[in-house]
């Protein structure tokens, strides 16, 4: 029998373009809406077991199964809450650092599939990116979905991991300092967040560096700037770095770009065709979906 919330994800399924996706879209569709392997790869779960969500068979989804379901459905916030709700659970608490992404910023990035592009949470964990992000700085979703902070990996490096790929002295450079100064106003904006401050104290014993940065109690919001990526097939590509913002939420939009007509867009204009390249040695392999936001096993 299918539950409230299978039919809810069904139904919500059934009514979204795959255009609006950024999925490619085939010369034959039998029904609108998005396949149920489409909605998979999107939320980063199995086919079957959307299959069996949708049937009912599945009863019981984590916040985290639900929070990506709702992302790749891009949900409204009202829609979103009500999803939690018929699985059970507590929507999302308004204090919390917000993972939801809006459909107007999910329609956005779909049609900026060209470029670089990356969407993150007020605490910089990665929630869903462009086929050119991980072809340009390594797949995310070689990496489990709860290591996607940017702060994490910049500060507690896994050097097995295939993303992101820095620059050789990328730690040295002022992103880390304006990373933990834009945290400080996360944690002022969000000061009942639980998980945030358990996140800051984490890496405040585990990384010296971080310590030092937060301690010195440095606040501003993290803007452009230039960055050099080292990339291991097309070598180093200089870009420019913009960090947007959208209205109404708290998310950063990371987009990186280059002068027409220079030499770095003809390296982006070669990973568009070649797509994520193989890993470097002792890198995970980025066998997962390429615009995954969360997974079934977290």
């Amino acid at each position: 029998m299918t539950s409230a919330f299978g039919a809810a994800v069904k139904a919500w399924r059934g009514r979204l373009s795959v255009a609006d996706t950024g999925l490619p879209a085939t010369a034959r569709r039998r029904t609108a809406g998005l396949r149920r392997e489409e909605l998979a790869s999107l939320a980063g779960l199995s086919v079957d077991y959307v299959v069996r969500l949708e049937q009912g068979r599945a009863r019981h989804p984590s916040p985290q199964v639900v929070a990506a379901l709702a992302r790749a459905l891009q949900l409204a916030d009202a829609e979103r809450d009500h999803l939690y709700r018929t699985a059970g659970l507590l929507p999302p608490a308004a204090g919390d650092v917000g993972t939801h992404i809006p459909p107007g910023v999910a329609r956005v990035a779909a049609r900026l599939g060209d470029v670089p592009l990356g969407v993150f949470s007020a605490d910089w964990t990665l929630l869903t990116w462009t086929p050119l992000w991980a072809a340009l700085l390594g797949d995310p979703a070689a990496v489990p979905p709860d290591q996607r902070n940017l702060l994490r990996v910049l500060f507690t490096p896994d050097r097995s991991a295939a993303w992101p790929r820095v620059t050789p002295d990328g730690i040295s450079d002022g992103t880390p300092a304006a990373l933990v100064a834009d945290l400080r106003a996360t944690a002022a904006a969000y000061p009942n967040d639980r998980r945030l401050a358990a996140f800051i104290a984490s890496l405040h014993s585990a990384s010296r560096g971080f310590a030092a940065l937060w301690d010195s109690g440095a606040v501003a919001a993290h803007a452009s700037e230039r960055k050099t990526i080292a990339h291991p097939v097309v070598g180093p590509v200089t870009l420019n770095c913009d960090v947007l913002t959208a209205h109404g939420c708290d998310l950063r939009i990371v987009v990186y770009t280059a002068p027409t007509g220079s030499s770095d867009a003809d390296k982006l204009d070669l990973l568009r065709v070649t797509g994520v390249p193989p890993p470097t040695t002792g890198a995970g392999a980025p066998d997962g979906p390429r615009r995954s936001a969360s997974s079934g096993s977290t």
